[in-house]
């Protein structure tokens, strides 16, 4: 399949990292857990973040949320529109409320910024049918699927309209064909919005295709190693971008530096688990 090159992606900065450092006491000693990370993710990019378990990508999301405090260093997310929430988070568990109607977790968002009850109860519709979940805004989640389950995660996250929208691994516990279908529907809906994203992912796979670049971390402590720009266009099929010659090529890529990390941890006797 012949693709054209890599959309252009605006130069504006949307995210600012310099020198973001974090360490954790860990009995008595500090641990460093990022070291002195610098990067800046543009505006409306689709940002993955892939690297050994224990790297810290985790770490560093949380600390874009504002749930962690950095030890050194500075974070800046411009905040565009004031009307606007800055961030939203996606959680790799599913993090729905179980006491709540679908309808009610879409709109939980929309409910804590007081929007108006006809803008809020439209945004909800509107959601629901984007994600495929009108027939079903009346279950609770316990009637639910997984698929679904995350389904309404994306939902709330969207309906909410952050500036930035940070993903931790969302689609990680399910199973390849519903991990398939839900990242071709993110790639749709983003496709609409393009908001700023900032996505870990353990799945070279779907690093490569979802994201405009992909950072890949050290392993512990948690550094930039490299920067890989993924270059098919957009509107992209998460299948049809599979028999491009060069898809075999980056993931080749990604994993080669993923196992020099493995090897490097394993040889100074603090493997990656």
């Amino acid at each position: 399949m012949a693709m054209p090159g890599p959309r252009a992606v605006p130069a504006e900065a949307k995210i600012s990292i310099r020198g973001l450092t974090k360490q954790f006491p860990v009995r008595g000693e500090k641990v460093v857990a990022l070291d002195h990370i610098d990067l800046e993710v543009t505006d409306g990019e689709f940002f993955v973040v892939v690297g050994p378990s224990g790297c810290g990508k985790t770490t560093f999301l949380r600390i874009l949320m504002g749930l962690e405090q950095q030890s050194s260093g500075q974070v800046e997310i411009r905040h565009r529109d004031p009307a606007k929430p800055l961030r939203s988070m996606v959680f790799q568990e599913q993090s729905i409320f179980p006491w709540m109607t679908v309808r009610d977790n879409v709109g939980y968002g929309l409910d804590m910024r007081r929007t108006e009850p006809r803008t809020r109860d439209r945004l909800v519709d509107e959601w629901l049918e984007r994600v495929g979940l009108s027939r079903f805004a009346r279950a609770y989640p316990g009637q639910l699927s997984g698929g679904m389950k995350q389904r309404v995660s994306l939902a709330r996250a969207f309906a909410n309209d952050p500036e930035v929208l940070l993903m931790d691994e969302p689609f990680s516990a399910l199973d390849e064909q519903n991990k398939t279908i839900l990242q071709q529907e993110l790639l749709r809906i983003w496709e609409d919005t393009r908001k700023t994203v900032v996505f870990i992912t353990h799945s070279v796979d779907e690093a490569l295709t979802l994201g405009d670049r992909i950072m890949v971390m050290t392993a512990s402590p948690g550094r930039v190693k490299t920067l890989i720009p993924v270059p098919f266009t957009r509107p992209r099929s998460v299948i049809d971008i599979r028999a491009d010659h060069r898809y075999g090529h980056l993931v080749q890529e990604v994993w080669r530096h993923l196992q020099e990390e493995v090897q490097a941890a394993r040889q100074r006797g603090g493997a990656a688990s």
